[in-house]
């Protein structure tokens, strides 16, 4: 009988993200960021933050861009003491919706540690 493999397989952050989150989902950065950054539509980015909550996730902050040029960003320490605190990521969301720009939707995202072992 083999042993179990003591050291298990952890995956990365941006591919725990691309197979649980961001799956059927367009990109939109074209190259106006870096390569690792991914953008979404105000729809599809909706479709981001409800999929983060379903999962257990949070959000450290939201940075969108308008035309290829930065806009602005909201963090959660600045409205919440958790990260995984929907109400704080939703809310934001709404705010910078609600300047009806069209922007594209960038963020970074907690993921526990737990969630990325294979």
């Amino acid at each position: 009988m083999k042993e179990a493999d003591s050291t298990e397989k952890k995956m990365t952050r941006e591919e725990y993200l691309d197979k649980n989150v961001f799956y059927g989902l367009t990109n939109l950065n074209n190259g106006f960021d870096a390569e690792g950054i991914k953008y979404f539509s105000e729809s599809d980015f909706e479709i981001v933050l409800s999929r983060v909550r379903e999962l257990g996730l949070g959000v450290n902050g939201i940075e969108p861009w308008k035309n290829g040029e930065y806009y602005g960003v909201e963090v959660y320490e600045d409205n919440a003491t958790d990260p995984t605190d929907s109400n704080w990521y939703i809310e934001s969301f709404n705010r910078f919706r609600k300047t009806k720009d069209t922007l594209q939707y960038s963020a970074t995202y907690f993921i526990p540690d737990k969630l990325l072992k294979e």
